[in-house]
């Protein structure tokens, strides 16, 4: 591949992006559901379909590469972030009898209907050689997810992240990931060996030893090196340097477990000590790079992994389908633990439907069970549809229940000291 094809492909992708973001954000959209969707439009569904022969020019099969390594570099950037969101999250401790109802009831709803509806869908959408219950658990683990980093700007825009059900949501979204993303490197190891359950329990060896040196070893060393280097939570270069090397190492060992190398930034990033200042730090120096220049790629290498079939005869049912469990399973399992938990209606079906926002989370989930041949083209594009409408439809839920702003008392009764 050319130089100059890589800087064209860059120029299309980041462009596209920007625009389809800057429209949506202009309807009331995070950006972040216009860049999903601009990578949907530079597949074969779409500039494919209008455009066959500039398309199969622009993004031949034999140029991706350098496309796709970029864009994994980027995911394993922003995975690292979201694991420091993930530790910075205010009040989790206060909130944590209320938010686990809301947390487990928003997985395992979804959870039980992604199960209930894989004996339809198997038959004619799970790609040969790949068994029922790795593809059942797969469908589950899909339906579970919860985008924290779109939940929480959806938050930040209103002014909501202090009122009481944002705060619950919050909280919530960290159970659902955790949940979700156990049993998502699960089923990944459960296909990504050879050697059956002997390597998967080589495998939970691995991680389980990887875990103890990073919030037993790393965890107290990066701590003293950001008490002595950065007490102002201003890293130097060299700890930068440091903590580049360590996230890097650690996603490469997740990948040579046979897992995905998002699973070792994400916990990576989990582990180091929890400081407000070093998250708002870390953010400004990454986030622009990863979410502004790399991550559109990842976008547009998972609209390059959709198919046109998903969107005609039975497969635009089962689509329909997916769509419908998924948005129901959310809504009903995060506004049940609400209202199990004393919040009033209105407050428990807005965490419902925040709950509901896939975003980019989901995306990774997906382009992970594509990757590793869990699901084929078509299921993959009907999955990321899924992801599009019930990220799309939140900030529209949350309005119809709540409005678009908090009320006085709340954000008053909820300040910070």
């Amino acid at each position: 591949m050319s130089v100059t094809t890589l800087l064209l492909q860059l120029v299309v992708i980041l462009t596209t992006a920007r625009l389809c973001g800057w429209v949506l954000r202009h309807v009331g959209q995070p950006s972040v559901v216009g860049e999903m969707a601009a990578g949907l439009m530079l597949g074969p569904a779409v500039m494919g379909l209008l455009f066959p022969s500039l398309h199969a020019q622009l993004f031949a099969k034999e140029s991706l590469q350098g496309l796709s390594s970029l864009a994994t570099v980027g995911l394993v950037l922003f995975m690292f972030v979201v694991g420091l969101e993930l530790r910075a999250t205010r009040n989790m401790r206060a909130q944590l009898q209320a938010a686990g109802a809301v947390g487990v009831l928003s997985v395992l709803v979804p959870l039980v209907l992604g199960l209930a509806i894989s004996p339809a869908l198997h038959p004619t959408l799970a790609p040969a050689g790949v068994g029922f219950w790795p593809f059942a658990l797969f469908m589950a683990a899909a339906l579970s997810i919860t985008a924290f980093p779109v939940m929480a700007r959806i938050l930040k825009d209103r002014g909501m992240t202090r009122t009481p059900f944002g705060q619950l949501s919050l909280s919530a979204a960290a159970v659902v990931d955790v949940f979700a993303w156990i049993l998502l490197a699960f089923v990944v190891a459960l296909v990504g060996t050879s050697d059956g359950y002997a390597g998967l329990i080589k495998i939970t060896v691995g991680v389980v030893v990887m875990l103890t040196v990073l919030f037993l070893g790393l965890k107290p060393a990066f701590a003293w090196l950001l008490r002595v280097k950065a007490p102002d939570g201003e890293p130097s270069t060299t700890l930068m340097a440091a903590l580049m090397i360590g996230l890097l190492v650690t996603a490469l060992l997740t990948e040579w477990l046979h897992l995905h190398a998002v699973f070792g930034a994400f916990l990576f990033g989990a582990c180091l000590p929890r400081d407000d200042r070093l998250l708002r730090s870390l953010s400004e120096r990454i986030e622009p790079i990863s979410i502004v220049v790399l991550m559109p790629l990842f976008f547009a290498l998972a609209g390059l992994g959709t198919t046109a079939n998903a969107f005609s005869g039975a497969s635009l049912g089962a689509m329909l389908l997916i769509v419908g469990v998924a948005t129901v399973g959310k809504i009903a399992g995060g506004a049940a633990g609400a209202r199990i938990a004393g919040y009033s209606w209105r407050d428990s079906l807005a965490t419902g439907s925040l709950m509901n926002a896939r975003g980019l989370m989901e995306l990774i989930v997906i382009k992970i069970g594509l990757d590793v041949g869990l699901i084929g083209p078509e299921l993959f594009t009907m999955l990321l549809v899924m992801a599009l409408a019930t990220t799309a439809m939140t900030g529209p839920l949350m309005t119809l229940c709540i409005g678009r702003k908090p009320k006085p008392a709340e954000t008053a009764a909820h300040a910070e000291p």
